[in-house]
């Protein structure tokens, strides 16, 4: 794993979008497509500006995105789906086929199901992601799975998770955070070829040093990053203040 500071949020945003450009134009120059896994967030919206911006040509791009919540419609703010539909969907037109988590099905486990046949054992090229508060990749919060081989699987939402989406303000209270999601799984996660991790702000300070120094554990599933050689962690001064006497 390869760790970048960026002096601000802009361009750490940046330089996330123009690796994950680089990704997704070898992809398709050496096989003619990409499989690209979209992350969401606060950590993600300046990266979205770039991307979109990129001369790709997108219809030649397959998209999963990591999570959704369980029983949220997409016309909710807090929507993963909704979310990437207005930061990309609605400005990239031409994009390939979206592979999207119906959070809201009536039959949960079989749309579980459903994903877990369509992801297949194809091969991902790019993967952006992000880092909680609380140390989760995608959602799968503390104490994670961190050993089932299953691409997409159901999770139950930790407290500090739930409340961190209050705080961010996708949710007015902690009672409208759904207690489950459907979430990639970090064994899924790992397969990708290419990791694109933007983790900017100082309260993610100490997920960032979980990343880089606590063992590998299902309280700890981002430090699982450390074992993956094309991963690139992204992060601005603040969420570096616990690590910077290691990287001057």
């Amino acid at each position: 794993m390869r760790v970048t500071i960026c002096e601000n949020k802009q361009d750490l945003g940046f330089q996330a979008a123009k690796l994950g450009i680089d990704a997704i134009q070898s992809a398709i120059e050496k096989q003619g497509k990409a499989v690209v896994v979209l992350s969401t967030g606060l950590s993600q919206i300046v990266m979205y500006e770039y991307l979109v911006q990129a001369s790709i040509p997108w219809e030649k791009v397959e998209v999963f995105h990591l999570d959704e919540y369980v029983g949220l419609k997409e016309n909710h703010k807090a929507s993963i789906r909704g979310y990437l539909k207005a930061h990309f969907f609605d400005k990239v037109k031409s994009a390939g086929t979206f592979h999207a988590i119906q959070g809201d099905s009536k039959d949960i486990d079989a749309e579980v199901q459903r994903l877990n046949a369509l992801i297949g054992n194809r091969k991902i090229d790019l993967l952006f992601l992000g880092i909680g508060e609380n140390g989760h990749i995608a959602f799968n919060d503390p104490p994670a799975n961190i050993m089932t081989t299953q691409p997409y699987i159901v999770v139950d939402l930790d407290s500090r998770n739930r409340k961190q989406q209050v705080r961010e303000q996708w949710f007015s209270s902690l009672e409208e955070v759904p207690k489950q999601a459907i979430s990639m799984s970090v064994q899924q996660i790992m397969k990708a070829k290419t990791i694109v991790c933007s983790v900017p702000d100082q309260r993610k300070a100490r997920s960032v040093a979980m990343c880089l120094y606590d063992q590998i554990s299902v309280f700890a599933p981002c430090a699982v990053l450390r074992g993956k050689e094309e991963c690139t962690l992204l992060l601005d001064r603040p969420s570096s203040m616990l690590i910077m006497g290691d990287r001057r």
